[in-house]
């Protein structure tokens, strides 16, 4: 499996990771790549604008506890990307991130698809701070991390509080990817924060009203609209994931020195 590259994409709840995960999917595989979206979010979203609707979820089918077949888990979407969705425990009730570790081992049994692709993607919910959540990274299965921020205080926050959890787990950031949510100085803020943890911007997706347009059609805005000026910014991102072979572990900043950064 050496030659698959396995990329687990991070940010604060919100910042708009599983739009970024679908739109880099549509765009590789529109680039001729074999594509994976693994969806570890509890809500199971992260494959609905691939899909076009909401797939069943590994949990929810092996809780029913009856055999499952790779056909009951893996949906084919847009270009022929294949689609997980992890889906999460009843509301109240365990770990969403247990959840992640139990789906992944039992892909593993029951499918050969880590063996038919070129790229995974693992649409991870919330922060690292769960161990959970960085089961993929701690089983091996990572060879680089996205992390989604803004240039708003909380998201910078979260995302040094990710470059926290990869550095204890000695994983590697290939980037940091700019949502844009249009807030003072955000570009500058973003790239100073990458440089200072070690890394780089490698994206800056524009806030465009076409991007909610498409979600709410159920498509990606490479599909729904692939002339927009930001179908653009997501094939150069798609084009990253595919050729990055630089990726470091991160430097995470102090609280004090974050909070200065973050300062326009």
């Amino acid at each position: 499996m050496s030659h698959i590259k396995h990329i687990a994409i991070y940010g604060k709840g919100g910042i708009g990771k599983s739009c970024t995960a679908s739109n880099i999917a549509a765009a590789c595989a529109e680039g001729g790549s074999r594509v994976l979206v693994v969806g570890c979010d509890p809500k199971s979203d992260s494959t609905i604008s691939l899909i076009g609707h909401r797939i069943p979820t590994m949990m929810d089918l092996i809780r029913e506890g009856r055999e499952i077949e790779e056909s009951d888990v893996v949906f084919t979407g847009y270009r022929g990307v294949r689609c997980i969705e992890v889906g999460g425990p009843e509301p109240g009730v365990g770990c969403a991130g247990r959840g992640i570790i139990v789906a992944i081992d039992f892909l593993k049994k029951v499918s050969r698809i880590y063996d038919e692709v070129d790229l995974v993607l693992y649409d991870v919910p919330g922060d690292i701070v769960c161990g959970g959540f960085s089961a993929p990274i701690r089983k091996g299965l990572v060879s680089g991390a996205y992390i989604i921020t803004s240039g708003e205080y909380m998201p910078i926050y979260a995302a040094n509080n990710i470059c926290r959890g990869l550095k204890r787990l000695g994983a590697p950031l290939a980037g940091v990817i700019c949502n844009s949510r249009e807030a003072d100085g955000e570009r500058e803020i973003v790239e100073a924060f990458a440089r200072s943890i070690g890394s780089e911007m490698v994206a800056f997706i524009p806030k465009m009203a076409v991007v909610q347009e498409c979600e709410r059609k159920g498509t990606t805005v490479i599909e729904g609209a692939p002339g927009a000026l930001v179908a653009g910014v997501y094939r150069q991102l798609a084009d990253h994931v595919m050729k990055c072979s630089h990726a470091r572990v991160p430097e995470p900043l102090d609280d004090q020195a974050l909070r200065e950064l973050s300062t326009p």
